[in-house]
């Protein structure tokens, strides 16, 4: 049995998960494409979910605009079901693409050439360093203000300024794992795509 394509899988899956989002039921989608001059059964849109059904250019702009999202999300989706990572995100891109970069790619923010890649890497590498520092920089500010309540942070433990303070030490500690795993990744992604020849979409 053929494998179905990443961007088909990617569509399909991103139809169900937003049209179950908005909490719509195929019938109610349905309507809501008859009623914008897009008219496409229930049936239909199951076949569509069920990868029974090729979702043309014209469905794909219907379906984002009735789902409140937009062609790219849903192209760019990925299913909890995608093939493990040795294939590509979607249909006949670089293997290497995630999703962030695929995304980019879709909004036209970035070309698929090797120079746009490298920048567009060295760009996200140096926004996720950015990040990270601001995200330490919030945290030791939350450190600090425990510190400084001492004892009355214990003994004041169940007020709504200390637990808000924990909490939020406790939101940023994992936002800064965060943006601290994300730079890495994106920091062996720009190691890897420098080590290749300079290719191009």
């Amino acid at each position: 049995m053929p494998q179905t394509p990443p961007t088909t899988l990617a569509v399909s899956d991103a139809i169900t998960h937003y049209r179950q989002l908005r909490e719509l039921t195929r019938d109610e989608l349905s309507y809501v494409l008859t009623m914008a001059g897009h008219p496409l059964s229930s049936d239909t849109i199951g076949q569509m979910e069920n990868r029974q059904r090729v979702v043309t250019v014209d469905d794909l702009i219907a379906l984002a605009c009735a789902l409140d999202t937009t062609p790219a999300v849903l192209l760019t989706h990925i299913p909890i079901d995608m093939p493990a990572p040795e294939g590509p995100f979607a249909t006949g891109v670089p293997a290497d693409l995630d999703r962030a970069e695929l995304l980019a790619w879709v909004e036209g923010k970035t070309a698929l050439d090797y120079e746009s890649r490298v920048r567009w890497s060295e760009d996200r590498v140096g926004r996720l360093r950015v990040l990270s520092t601001h995200l330490e920089d919030q945290l030791q500010g939350g450190y600090a203000e425990i510190r400084e309540l001492g004892e009355l942070a214990e003994q004041e433990a169940e007020t709504r300024p200390v637990q808000m303070l924990r909490m939020r030490i406790r939101d940023g500690e994992y936002a800064l794992n965060q943006a601290e795993i994300a730079l890495a990744i994106a920091a062996q992604r720009l190691d890897r795509l420098l080590g290749l020849p300079g290719d191009a979409c």
